[in-house]
């Protein structure tokens, strides 16, 4: 069954780090566009950092000085690096891997880890 699962979501104070991983299941990352998206209750789910497979990322403004996007292809994941965290980045943040080819129409999502940042 190819899905990608994330980890590394819990309690983090402001000013602190987080770490999350996306795992793909099944396949390999080599041609697809991974991102991180998360959803705070009441708000709308909102694109939060971009890897794509020619090697360029993007970065919500919200989220740009403070959270990295990578890839480790030795293990298959790609790494959500979270730092100075604020109340606001509170939600859940889910994973999804797109194949970077339109045509193929694959597209994969993880079920979503919870972060929570608070005194």
């Amino acid at each position: 069954q190819e899905q990608v699962v994330e980890s590394g979501g819990g309690l983090a104070q402001p000013g602190g780090s987080l770490r999350l991983s996306c795992a793909a299941s099944e396949f390999t990352f080599w041609l697809y566009d991974v991102s991180w998206y998360r959803q705070a209750p009441g708000k709308q789910r909102e694109l939060v950092a971009a890897s794509a497979t020619g090697g360029s990322t993007n970065y919500a403004d919200s989220v740009k000085g403070r959270f990295t996007i990578s890839r480790d292809n030795a293990k298959n994941t790609v790494t959500l690096q979270m730092d100075s965290l604020k109340s606001e980045d509170t939600a859940v943040y889910y994973c999804n891997a797109k194949h970077s080819w339109p045509d193929v129409g694959r597209d994969y999502w993880g079920q979503g880890t919870q972060v929570t940042v608070s005194s």
